[in-house]
């Protein structure tokens, strides 16, 4: 079941809010079992021109679902935020369950662990020489193949995914080209 915690950014998370929050994303609560506790991150940005950002993040143990929407109206921002989670798990559920069938295994379930996809850079960019960590990020590595990972790295919305290899049990990287296909870095070890 799903918990939540949700902040305001310009905005005050008042009690309709936070219930037409928690309303809407409890629907998500279909693909969980009831033994896992997962919390939901929301938070709620409003601008100057008047504009609402909803960002959604659902940690998991193997999985972070991650979505975000932006429109005039806080309600429908939410409402948009929730259907594109609902769309993501759809999908993520279908490829690993058909995945799954092809090699033998159990269908595949949310309370199920799987990898936090990878490190996201919030370097300043701007200042070349400034080689700083500002961020350090744990990641727990799945095995799994280059196809799955790819497909994590794309519901994450990140540039690249690290990953164990399922069948070297070496560890890999994909990572999205310019060119909007995909690489694979395998190292030696």
């Amino acid at each position: 079941m799903l918990t939540y915690n949700v902040r305001g950014e310009n905005i005050e998370v008042t009690e309709a809010i936070r219930s037409y929050v928690e309303k809407r994303i409890s629907k998500l609560n279909k693909f969980f079992n009831d033994s896992a506790d997962a919390i939901a991150h929301v938070n709620l940005k409003v601008y100057s021109d008047k504009t609402a950002k909803v960002e959604v993040t659902i940690p998991l143990p193997y999985l972070t679902l991650r979505a975000e929407e932006t429109s005039p109206d806080l309600y429908a921002s939410i409402d948009l935020v929730t259907d594109k989670l609902e769309r993501q798990i759809r999908k993520f559920k279908t490829k690993i369950n058909r995945k799954s069938r092809e090699k033998g295994f159990d269908q595949f379930d949310l309370s199920v662990p799987a990898v936090d996809a990878g490190a996201d850079s919030n370097e300043d960019e701007s200042d070349g020489d400034n080689l700083a960590v500002v961020r350090t990020k744990r990641v727990s590595l799945k095995p799994m193949d280059s196809q799955e990972a790819i497909l994590q790295m794309d519901m994450l919305g990140h540039n690249f995914f690290i990953f164990e290899d399922a069948d070297t049990n070496g560890t890999s990287i994909v990572y999205k080209r310019r060119d909007g296909r995909y690489g694979l870095i395998e190292t030696d070890e």
